[in-house]
């Protein structure tokens, strides 16, 4: 039973000081397309969404778009049943001459405010807002917009991946600038699942060469922007205290729940609260997270703590009264100390179910409890200007102190098949010596019916991918276990191996769906997609059942194809076009993905310049997607006709480098940041 029972915040009142809406329930059921009943989508906050602007231009409409919705410019706040399923744009003038004395259950306010104009921040609507998004004149800033609006709005589900995570960590970060750490945050990011913006560390420059104890809230703000814009992985916001090792003050812990909770208005995934600070202010937090998950902090330097005595698991009762996860880090002075605390895990992990436990010693006597530690582990990377604790180790030095343990043997991991592995070979051999893994890469070509039963079935073997994809059929004589993704697309492009105690299972996988979903979710929140049109132009239908499983997993509306004709397990729903009319019955298609060989890309541009704006009535919130999936040299320059026809277009190398990170995790259980995958194929990324 878990030591929390509820998880749930308060309900939601009309005072925008009481707890915000958390995640919608998750639906699971089998739709009438034949999605699998597994598959889980969130629709999010139902809430009318009204978005204060004050910038030169106005983002509420990029907002309409991100989320696929209708736009609207309103002067007042109405009943939210007066404005249906738009979003609301209002500028702060008229918000303030509105007030904001209307019905609030109904609504999602969100202040929105360009740093770069120097314009300074209305303190007044930031308080009176639900959450507030900082942005610059950037290329980033669509997508960074995307990743704000799906996790106020609660369609990401990153903490529930996190907590099933074999092994998880995040990378401590050092510097008193996010700018000093943008040119390598890919690298410095392999292998973390998070990364720590330690506020009480950053140093806000004066004009007279100074800087500030504390930083501003505007200078934290747009440290936030920045750090979010160039990494996918959610954020950790921590203000440590001068007496745990950190530097702001403890003589005022108000000041403490002013930059946490607006840590929350920022949508940040993770808020860092120290168990010294009053209750009040820890429950009131926890109360108002919204989407965003607690961490309760303790630390002890002092050396005298015992992990044998009732006060540890008093301490961790505590932490978990208002928290997600429990942290808890202490000095040790001996090896003994270890197996004390390893004790403690295990006494804690039985007993109670949630929060999550991750508790390590410091120093270098107790760097064997980091390498023991899976939740949530704190790494440091030789590129950082300083550890952020005593005795932090990197991802490598961890992975290496494992495999001389024998907690992680050397495995023969194999990419199986034709060119395209053999050169992603090399990158994943590079993230293999970056993380310090040992194991070995075998590039082999795919021979004869049974090649790959002789690989699969050594006792050395770790896994595989293969390219191209093995059917599910012929794949069943040697793997004893499929994903649902793999089992429904029916072809396996992925073999891991998934351990249960000493029992290890084969499982064949699909990487290509999820590499594809989230390729369309970079610029677009999931329910942007749900019931609307799709369109698939494919030669066969294995090439396009990747494509149709991830847009079933987004809960697409009515999916055309062309090309083909379906038959298996995703058939159910599809509509196949066989003429000219066919086309004419459609009015406009939000997405078009083509999975046609790149000599036959030409194929697609009629179609392009056919659904384009022009003459035609553009979708609900004005955006349309189009993804070639073309692997090579296309003829003719497809990309350009999509976005001369008003497209945000998409190619295979964004695809390649998703399908990628899923692979590795997957394989060894490690997550690599999208920015590095696609780096490495030798392409910039805008």
């Amino acid at each position: 039973m878990a030591l929390v029972e509820d998880q749930r915040p308060m309900a939601i009142k009309d005072s925008v000081m009481v707890p915000l809406s958390v995640n919608s329930p998750t639906i699971s059921r089998h739709d009438h397309n034949g999605a699998s009943k597994n598959i889980k989508y969130q629709l999010g906050d139902p809430r009318t969404v009204i978005i204060v602007t004050n910038g030169s231009g106005d983002i509420s409409k990029v907002v309409a778009e991100i989320l696929g919705r209708p736009w609207r410019r309103s002067r007042t706040i109405a009943r939210s049943e007066d404005y249906g399923d738009a979003i609301i744009g209002i500028s702060t003038d008229d918000i303030i001459r509105a007030g904001l004395d209307g019905p609030r259950k109904s609504s999602i306010l969100i202040n929105t405010h360009q740093v770069d104009t120097g314009a300074p921040i209305d303190s007044v609507l930031t308080h009176l807002s639900d959450y507030e998004f900082l942005y610059e004149d950037s290329p980033f800033t669509r997508r960074d917009l995307a990743r704000f609006l799906a996790h106020v709005l609660g369609q990401t589900n990153f903490h529930e991946q996190l907590i099933k995570k074999e092994r998880s960590s995040f990378i401590s970060t050092t510097f008193p600038d996010v700018r000093t750490a943008i040119s390598n945050l890919d690298i410095l990011t392999v292998g973390a699942d998070g990364v720590e913006l330690r506020v009480d560390l950053l140093k806000e420059p004066h004009k007279d060469g100074t800087c500030s104890d504390i930083p501003s809230l505007r200078y934290v703000g747009e440290q936030v922007m920045l750090l979010r814009q160039r990494t996918e992985l959610p954020i950790i916001y921590s203000t440590r205290c001068t007496r745990e090792n950190g530097k702001f003050p403890m003589d005022k812990p108000e000041i403490y729940y002013d930059y946490l909770y607006r840590a929350i208005q920022w949508g940040v995934e993770y808020i860092d609260v120290e168990l010294w600070l009053p209750e009040e202010i820890r429950k009131k937090l926890y109360e108002m997270r919204g989407n965003s998950k607690i961490m309760s902090a303790f630390h002890d330097f002092s050396g005298d703590w015992k992990w044998t005595s009732p006060a540890a698991e008093e301490c961790f009762k505590e932490g978990a009264k208002y928290s997600d996860i429990v942290k808890m880090i202490v000095m040790g002075n001996s090896m003994a100390e270890n197996y004390d605390l390893e004790y403690f895990r295990s006494t804690i992990t039985s007993k109670y179910t949630y929060p999550p436990l991750s508790a390590v010693n410091m120093g270098q006597m107790g760097q064997l409890s980091r390498a023991l530690n899976t939740v949530f582990s704190p790494i440091t990377h030789p590129l950082l200007p300083t550890i952020a604790a005593p005795g932090q180790l990197s991802a490598a030095e961890i992975n290496g102190a494992l495999h001389v343990m024998g907690q992680l043997k050397k495995r023969d991991i194999y990419a199986i098949g034709t060119v395209k592995p053999i050169a992603q070979a090399v990158f994943f051999e590079k993230c293999f010596n970056e993380l310090g893994l040992p194991h070995r890469l075998t590039c082999v070509n795919r021979g004869l019916k049974g090649s790959i039963e002789a690989f699969v079935t050594q006792p050395s073997f770790g896994g595989a991918y293969l390219y191209p994809s093995l059917p599910l059929a012929s794949s069943q004589v040697y793997i004893s276990s499929f994903t649902d993704a793999a089992q429904r697309i029916g072809l396996v492009d992925t073999i891991f191996i998934r351990r249960e105690g000493e029992r290890q299972t084969l499982v064949g996988a699909n990487a290509t769906w999820s590499g594809i979903r989230a390729t369309l979710t970079r610029d677009f929140v999931p329910s942007a997609y749900h019931d609307r049109t799709a369109l698939i132009i494919s030669n066969t239908e294995a090439e396009a059942a990747p494509t149709i499983f991830a847009l079933r997993s987004l809960h697409i509306g009515t999916i055309y194809t062309v090309g083909f004709k379906a038959q298996g397990p995703l058939a159910v729903g599809l509509e196949p076009w066989t003429s000219i009319q066919s086309v004419e019955r459609v009015e406009q298609p939000f997405v078009i993905i083509s999975a046609l060989p790149s000599d036959k890309s030409l194929l697609v541009q009629p179609l392009l310049r056919h659904f384009s704006a022009n003459g035609r009535a553009a979708p609900v919130g004005g955006e349309k997607v189009f993804l070639d999936l073309a692997d090579g040299p296309r003829k003719g320059d497809l990309l350009t006709v999509a976005a001369t026809s008003g497209w945000t277009a998409y190619v295979m190398a964004d695809v390649s480098a998703w399908t990628i990170v899923e692979t590795l995790r997957l394989l060894v259980g490690q997550n690599v940041p999208f920015d590095f995958a696609r780096m490495a194929s030798g392409r910039v990324l805008y």
